[in-house]
């Protein structure tokens, strides 16, 4: 994600100053990296299947704990072998929200986790998305990646199996529940905390850079 914030200060300085920066290694598609990020998509409905056909519990965790290590990976070998890629940038964050998403419905069905909580996810990527418009009026299409944003990501996606492995029985598997909501609190809270810095952050650019015209120049 570090990618982005390249973009960002680009996009910040006066044409004539703007260093050309390509903050892509490669612009191809089939990279290892990228491999990984469709490995993660993959998974989405296999989790789906597994969580709300048979009820295969333990396998569905075992999909998430995959996704969760591929994701680690998948940044980690761009970034080592120089695969960098805009299509991968892309990928990542969209896996993400694909997890977070299709988990918390299917446990919302389980009646696993409330409906509220669903709510509360759901409400804030819609707040995300309102933001678009503005940002595009300045020549963004995102913004940089807060680390308040990646902490709430790490909490969501690791809070949900937790949860899962959590509603198999008692003993142990009530640790995984108390830990599992745990970082769903915190989750959802850095969640929203993250939307607030963005749009701080969108405030701050609508003030203080012209809009873009027709030709994508700044007026």
């Amino acid at each position: 994600m570090q990618m982005a914030r390249v973009d960002v200060v680009t996009r910040t300085l006066p044409p004539d100053d703007a260093p050309e920066v390509n903050p892509w290694d490669t612009d191809r598609f089939w990279t290892v990296p990228n491999v990984l990020s469709v490995i993660r998509l993959i998974g989405v409905p296999v989790f789906l299947w597994l969580a709300l056909g048979p009820r295969a519990d333990g396998w569905a965790v075992a999909v998430l704990a995959v996704a969760g290590l591929t994701d680690w990976l998948d940044g980690r070998v761009a970034r080592r072998w120089h695969q960098v890629s805009r299509i991968g940038q892309m990928l990542d964050p969209v896996a993400d929200r694909l997890y977070i998403f299709t988990t918390v419905i299917a446990l919302t069905l389980r009646d696993v986790i409330p409906l509220w909580l669903v709510v509360l996810l759901i409400a804030r990527d819609v707040c995300m998305a309102c933001l678009v418009p503005a940002l595009r009026t300045r020549g963004f299409t995102s913004l940089p990646v807060h680390f308040v944003g990646k902490a709430a990501t790490f909490c969501l996606l690791y809070s949900f199996p937790l949860v899962l492995l959590g509603h198999l029985g008692t003993g142990g598997w009530t640790t995984c529940r108390v830990l599992g909501w745990a970082f769903a609190v915190w989750g959802t809270a850095l969640y929203w905390w993250a939307f607030f810095l963005y749009l701080v952050q969108t405030i701050r650019i609508v003030r203080t850079m012209p809009p873009i015209d027709s030709r994508g120049e700044h007026s």
